[in-house]
């Protein structure tokens, strides 16, 4: 019996940890020096077909929101940039949705204090496609940046 239980516990364990991995969005970062002391960090993401995220101007908990570390070797320069989103009018949501597919790259100024950084910070998305959205995920990153 016990055996049988532990079988059961182990097969189910197994299910539970596939069902949480179903990841459809990558992210990759760098930085390019655009003066004598500033420089753009950049985050791209690559979304599978059939699926996007969601614009950090949405009015949601679902926008994708980014948060930097606090440093005393760079400053962030404005908010992050990113391209127009698309823009259409969700029946279900009764709200329109900006959102990206396919890639997005989002950029962050920043005046550096220090003749190298590491920009560390972390992003929290949600990727849905048009039957259902994933718990929210979030991506950490440290961006080394040198003038």
């Amino acid at each position: 019996m016990k055996k049988m239980l532990l079988l059961l516990l182990v097969v189910f364990a197994g299910r539970v940890a596939n069902a949480q991995i179903e990841g459809h969005v990558t992210w990759a970062y760098g930085a390019k020096k655009t003066g004598a002391t500033e420089a753009v960090v950049m985050l791209k993401a690559t979304i599978d077909n059939r699926w996007h995220i969601y614009s950090t101007k949405m009015n949601t908990g679902a926008a994708t929101a980014f948060k930097f570390t606090t440093s005393k070797q760079y400053a962030m320069v404005g908010k992050i940039a990113e391209p127009n989103p698309i823009n259409r009018y969700d029946n279900s949501a009764k709200m329109n949705l900006l959102y990206f597919e396919k890639a997005v790259v989002f950029q962050q100024k920043i005046k550096l204090k220090a003749k190298a950084a590491t920009v560390n910070g972390n992003l929290e998305y949600v990727a849905c496609d048009d039957h259902k959205c994933l718990p929210p995920e979030t991506f950490e990153f440290a961006i080394p940046v040198a003038i």
